[in-house]
């Protein structure tokens, strides 16, 4: 790890490190991920595709790309990156998920470079990445502006950033909290702060001070009768991702 500052919360990251052999379990801590990874990966593909004019139809389609998926965790974004030809690097500031990712890249027959590293580290390396996923990160740093300005800083110009969160209102408690957390027990107790959670106007502000352009805001949708995943351009009440990119 480099001794350049970070926004790493180390409270946070404890919180995942002790979670970190469930990963590849979709009936274990990450279910709700696992629920919502292809919805996530429907909305992934398809921006990347329209921003460097790639047809997703195509054996490899993101091929040439390099690819940064910040807060790994144990690769559940990273694999399906790599099959469709993205030369990625997967960091974690939580260092138990990075072998539990390696292990399973291994078994699946990938090449995915998984790193124990910080985003402010790898910007003062002078990384650079076409694609920036970030997503379900922002909500548990301690400085959401200083790491957003460093994520900027891994992208080339004319990059893309991918990043989702949760936004802060009372539904968004009582769905993310009390429904995942308390009622269902899909996440251990105390893994999301409401408190830190993040409004679709204050990420445009807090990703437009960063340096980038903001260009789409979509929201993932439960809906508890059909027990599945979608995206809404229009209901970013509680899960939602946005799109910006870097200035050429």
């Amino acid at each position: 790890m480099s001794t350049t500052e970070t926004t790493v919360d180390p409270a946070e990251v404890a919180k995942f490190e002790a979670m970190a052999a469930d990963w590849w379990d979709p009936t274990g801590k990450f279910k709700p991920l696992h629920m919502l990874n292809p919805t996530r990966l429907d909305y992934i593909t398809r921006q990347i595709a329209a921003e460097f004019d790639r047809d997703l139809n195509a054996p490899s389609p993101f091929e040439g790309l390099r690819l940064l998926d910040i807060g790994c965790g144990g690769g559940l974004l990273s694999e399906p990156m790599a099959r469709l030809g993205a030369t990625v690097v997967g960091a974690d500031a939580a260092e138990r998920n990075i072998p539990v990712a390696r292990i399973h890249a291994e078994q699946s027959g990938l090449d995915i470079d998984y790193r124990h590293v910080t985003a402010e580290a790898m910007a003062e390396d002078g990384e650079q990445f076409d694609v920036v996923l970030n997503m379900e990160v922002v909500e548990h740093v301690s400085d959401p502006l200083a790491y957003l300005t460093a994520c900027q800083q891994l992208l080339k110009p004319g990059g893309l950033m991918i990043c989702s969160t949760i936004n802060r209102n009372p539904k968004s408690f009582a769905v993310a909290i009390v429904g995942a957390e308390w009622v269902m027990r899909w996440l251990p107790k105390g893994t999301h702060e409401w408190n830190k959670f993040i409004t679709p106007e204050e990420l445009k502000e807090l990703i437009t001070n960063a340096g980038l352009t903001h260009v789409d805001a979509t929201g993932f949708v439960f809906n508890p009768i059909l027990w599945t995943w979608s995206l809404s351009p229009r209901d970013l009440s509680v899960n939602y991702v946005t799109s910006s990119v870097k200035p050429r």
